[in-house]
């Protein structure tokens, strides 16, 4: 346990700081979002672009593993819809917006520094493939059923429209379509740039971790204890084991990378899981989540790799 503890405590330490940094006026808010801006405009895509040229693409590229995280997550997806809509009786909407909480991971800013920390290079593999998964994939499948819940006189065909063209816009989409780009033209990038692209690489795990804690200042869990736990625990603990599943059934030959993707899965929803609530008047109860899944994290992942450890195989 105390490995355990080693591994992870780190990561929380930093997030530690950046919401007493923000707490304590070192820091402004204005400046948390600007290096989060940096984060997944720059960073985060630096560090997709090197995962994905820095190795032949058909080592960077595994079936099993997409797929296996993806209908681990499609399968998340659906019971959380399933259960908010038909159980609990909520809108379209909000069914759409609970059921993204539970199964899209904070793969960029809590995700990788641990996964990182854990299996060491595969991290990289497996955060490209699994902001595949949640960019091409999941993001777009719960904001469309989020706004064919609240189109309010507008066409279906014009909401997929807005949201394919912000997914084009999306700078870790760029990044992915110029790695494979790279990749599979075989062309590897000049020292002087490549130097360039790991620098910025390497700044994504440690400000990602300082953005995280700055944006928890001021979120309040209070009076939404139920669905704090729901969402935390669907997120934390049966996203994470239906990807294990899968894994069972569509075995990858690295058993880091296994590792890799269930520990994603591990991590707690994305941080701006508020700012896509607010939309449909849900960034109360997406905020309060947020809070609660991230602190539980901290014992639910170290669960994980304590498990994972000890796993045959």
């Amino acid at each position: 346990m105390l490995q355990i503890l080693t591994i992870t405590t780190p990561i929380f330490i930093l997030i530690a700081i950046g919401f007493l940094s923000v707490r304590y006026g070192m820091i402004g808010r204005d400046q948390i979002v600007g290096m989060g801006k940096f984060v997944i405009n720059l960073a985060l895509p630096a560090l997709v672009i090197k995962a994905l040229t820095e190795r032949p693409l058909d080592q960077v590229f595994d079936r099993n593993y997409l797929l296996a995280y993806g209908i681990g997550s499609l399968s998340m997806f659906a019971l959380g819809f399933a259960y908010s809509r038909w159980l609990r009786r909520e809108t379209l909407s909000a069914s759409a917006i609970v059921a993204m909480g539970m199964s899209v991971s904070n793969s960029g800013f809590i995700g990788y520094p641990i996964v990182v920390m854990v299996v060491g290079t595969p991290a990289a593999v497996g955060l490209a493939l699994g902001m595949m998964v949640e960019n091409l994939l999941m993001i777009p499948l719960a904001l469309i059923l989020a706004e064919a819940g609240d189109q309010q006189g507008q066409g279906s065909g014009q909401v997929l429209l807005g949201i394919v063209q912000r997914l084009l816009r999306n700078p870790i989409i760029l990044s992915i379509s110029a790695g494979l780009a790279l990749a599979l033209l075989d062309i590897r990038l000049p020292a002087v740039p490549l130097k360039a692209v790991e620098m910025l690489a390497m700044a994504s795990a440690p400000v990602a971790l300082f953005v995280i804690g700055g944006n928890l200042v001021g979120l309040k869990a209070g009076g939404m204890v139920a669905d704090v736990l729901q969402i935390s625990l669907a997120k934390l603990i049966l996203h994470p084991l239906l990807v294990l599943l899968m894994f069972t059934w569509l075995p990858v030959q690295d058993p880091a990378l296994r590792m890799a993707g269930v520990l994603f899965a591990c991590s707690p929803m994305m941080s701006i899981y508020p700012i896509l609530g607010q939309r449909f008047g849900l960034q109360g109860r997406c905020a309060a989540a947020l809070v609660g899944a991230t602190v539980l994290s901290f014992l639910s992942i170290s669960a994980f790799i304590w498990a994972l450890h000890h796993l045959p195989g």
